[in-house]
Order: C-alpha cells, then structure tokens, then sequence
C-alpha cells in the first residue's frame, strides 16, 4: 500500500510539473493554439486574465497539497504544515476555483463538460472549507478526510490529461473521450477517497512513528 502511494503522488507531482511547463505559453505574446479555436470569446480580455490566473494557481495548489502530505514536515515543522495549509486554502478558495469556475462555462463540449467542471470545483471548494474549519476545530481525522478530498479534485488536472492521452493513441471518439476524462476521473477520485478512509478503519492500523497529537493529522 505504502509502494502504491509513493508512487501515485510521484506520478501527480511528475504530472503537475509537466503540466505547468507547458502551460508557460500561455503567458506569451502569441496566443497557443486552443486559445485560437475558442476565439471570438465575449469578454475576451477576462477570459485570458481568468486563463493565466487559473494556470498559475494550478501551479501552487496540487504540488502544495502534495508537500502538506508529508509525514515528516508534519513531525518536524508543524507551523510550516499550517502556514502551508492556509496558503494552498487561500490559492484553492480565491483563485483556483473562481477562475476555473468562470473557465468552466466556455469548456469544450458544451453543457455536460461544463458541469463536470463546475461539480469537481464546488467538490473542491466545499471540501477544502470543511478542511480548515475542521482543522481549527482540531478534529484532526476529519481534516485529513476533507483535505484528500481536495487533492483528488485538483488530481482530475494529471489523471484527466493522462486519459486524453491514451483515448489518442487508440484513436477513441474525441468528444466522447473528453466527457470520459473530465467525469470519470471527479467521480472516481471522490470515491476513492471513501474507499481508502474506509479501508484504513477497516483493517487493523501499525504502531504509528509519529507523536500522538500528529497522527491523527498525518496522511
């Protein structure tokens, strides 16, 4: 299971950073070309300042949910855990899902990609309050749950695209494929995350390392 984990979270912060680096052209003077085929757009200046917004906030959110996974920085550096918290809610909650939201409602494939959009954004939104709110409350078991909730949502970006890329190479329907890449990976990431909580109180648990007021805020 530990195997399993190190490297899915591998594999997201691979994604993220493979993700942002190709995202970087959307900050040069040249339009890329996805942003091309949308055009004309109403408000067209507030689509691409909503883009840019958007593609940088990606850029903090998943890898900041991914450094606020770590054991050891929760042991040894409690304060950066929660000052790191608070930045990645605030990208999360004022820039990530506002912008993806307005985002959402020009989407390729109209109505339904729209919706799994704005879905996986009120998942994240929802969830992420509950997480701080828990955390202050120092309900510690269920913070960690609300905070894995988040990062599954904000995994939709690398599973998703990991998708597309796989529909390609055996030459799936295009718009078909879109809907299966956006939908599945919201609705089976939230899963997930019941499946995995589930199996954890399920099973008996190891002695953790950890001291006891970090474990129960521990992934």
């Amino acid at each position: 299971m530990r195997l399993i984990r190190s490297a899915w979270l591998t594999a997201l912060a691979l994604g993220s950073t493979v993700i942002t680096a190709g995202s970087l052209e959307y900050f040069k003077a040249d339009l890329p070309e996805f942003v091309i085929e949308k055009l004309p757009l109403p408000w067209e200046a507030v689509w691409l300042g909503a883009l840019k917004i958007h593609v940088a906030a990606a850029a903090l959110a998943l890898p900041g949910c991914l450094v606020l996974l770590s054991k050891t920085a929760l042991q040894r550096a409690p304060r950066f855990h929660r000052w790191a918290g608070r930045a990645t809610a605030a990208v999360v909650l004022l820039a990530l899902v506002p912008s993806g939201s307005y985002l959402a409602l020009f989407a390729k494939g109209g109505l339904p990609s729209s919706a799994g959009f704005l879905v996986s954004g009120a998942i994240a939104a929802a969830t992420m309050v509950q997480a701080v709110r828990e955390a202050r409350a120092r309900r510690f078991e269920a913070h960690r749950r609300y905070a894995l909730h988040v990062l599954g949502q904000l995994s939709v970006a690398v599973t998703s695209r990991a998708m597309l890329f796989g529909f390609d190479a055996l030459a799936f329907d295009p718009e078909r494929a879109y809907l299966i890449a956006l939908w599945l990976p919201v609705v089976a990431s939230a899963l997930a995350v019941e499946l995995v909580l589930w199996r954890k109180h399920a099973l008996p648990s190891r002695p953790s390392r950890l001291p006891a007021r970090f474990r129960s805020a521990s992934v």
